[in-house]
């Protein structure tokens, strides 16, 4: 019976792939070809895709195979495996702060249209831009809270960067191996202590998304380097404390998330 089911989903996902493409090739394209120039119609046929009908295809095909499971990683807007979680941090928000702040590292502003604009006009003609947003990530059933970043160079095409998720410390009993740990929930109150859940990453340069072929970020695949690269920076400053591993999505093969390695170990460190 199981193995009906997954075949049956297998078909519905590979029918979803059909039509879209169908969509793409010959309604939008052979649309926009009719009334625009060619390199127009190309480019209109790519927004649409990219960022509208290929997003959509893929969140349903992922909605058909979803599979219960404890989610160690982030997710991105479109439904997909994002970085991977691997850093905690206890304290205020006042505590993250001055941590990040003492090791050289700028929070990133929120994403706008205003900073996106920015961001890409600093990208293209490689000017500085410490503060530069960060595309949403999802964990807790919401974007991330709070992000920092250390340029590499003189412009954001490569960094050093973290995401936040603030979590209650009535969570700090549970443990991150448990689906209860990871179940969404809205920001605590300002000023507390709570959990700062991270996913930290190393952007490389230019790239495209898989399955969507949007344009953002290329990442370094390996997300412990970048674990132990901010855990080693806040310890030299003593503005953490008792550092501990956790491994957390035993259930979940996600030693190979997206195209990241993870150990899947997960640091927790006290803020000073």
């Amino acid at each position: 019976m199981r193995l009906l089911v997954r075949l049956v989903q297998r078909l519905l996902v590979a029918l979803i792939g059909v039509v879209t493409v169908w969509l793409i090739v010959f309604v939008v394209f052979d649309t926009a070809d009719q009334r625009l120039p060619w390199i127009v119609a190309v480019a209109v046929t790519y927004g649409l895709a990219a960022y509208v009908i290929l997003p959509r295809a893929v969140r349903g095909g992922l909605r058909i195979l979803r599979r219960t499971s404890i989610p160690s990683f982030t997710m991105t807007v479109d439904g997909l495996p994002g970085d991977p979680v691997n850093l905690v941090l206890v304290g205020t928000k006042a505590q993250l702060r001055a941590a990040f702040a003492a090791a050289g590292w700028a929070e990133a502003d929120p994403l706008s249209l205003a900073s996106s604009w920015r961001m890409v006009r600093a990208f293209v003609l490689n000017r500085p831009y410490p503060t530069a947003p960060f595309s949403t990530l999802h964990l807790f059933g919401r974007g991330q809270d709070i992000g920092f970043q250390k340029p590499i160079g003189d412009s954001p095409r490569q960094r050093h960067h973290v995401r936040f998720w603030a979590l209650g410390m009535d969570r700090a009993e549970l443990s991150p191996t448990t689906p209860e740990f990871w179940l969404g929930t809205p920001p605590p109150p300002e000023g507390e202590t709570v959990l700062w859940v991270g996913a930290a990453t190393r952007d490389t340069g230019l790239s495209f998304t898989r399955l969507t072929f949007q344009v953002t970020h290329a990442t370094d695949d390996d997300t412990n380097a970048e674990r132990d690269l901010i855990v080693a920076e806040l310890a030299e400053r003593r503005m953490i404390a008792d550092p501990t591993f956790v491994r957390a999505g035993e259930t979940v093969p996600a030693r190979r998330v997206n195209h990241y390695k993870a150990d899947g170990e997960i640091t927790v460190a006290r803020l000073e």
